[in-house]
């Protein structure tokens, strides 16, 4: 089985912008998920999708906030 490469940046903070990238990612992604689901008429699916769409909003904005605050406490 295949491992992942060993990163120089595997860290806390590598970790927190990864989570952070995939968080805004999905923000973005499920634009278009939400768009295809109303061309087809499935409000359900379109409003499932914003609810996920918000808990990523959100969790990327706690991200951003997060990453903010550890730079300058490390920056001095």
């Amino acid at each position: 089985m295949a491992s992942e490469p060993e990163s120089p940046l595997k860290d806390k903070n590598y970790n927190l912008v990864w989570a952070l990238h995939q968080s805004l990612e999905n923000v973005w992604r499920l634009e278009t998920y939400i768009k295809d689901a109303e061309s087809q008429g499935d409000e359900e699916l379109a409003r499932w999708f914003r609810r996920i769409q918000e808990n990523n909003q959100k969790a990327g904005d706690q991200g951003k906030k997060l990453l903010v605050e550890r730079i300058q406490k490390e920056n001095g």
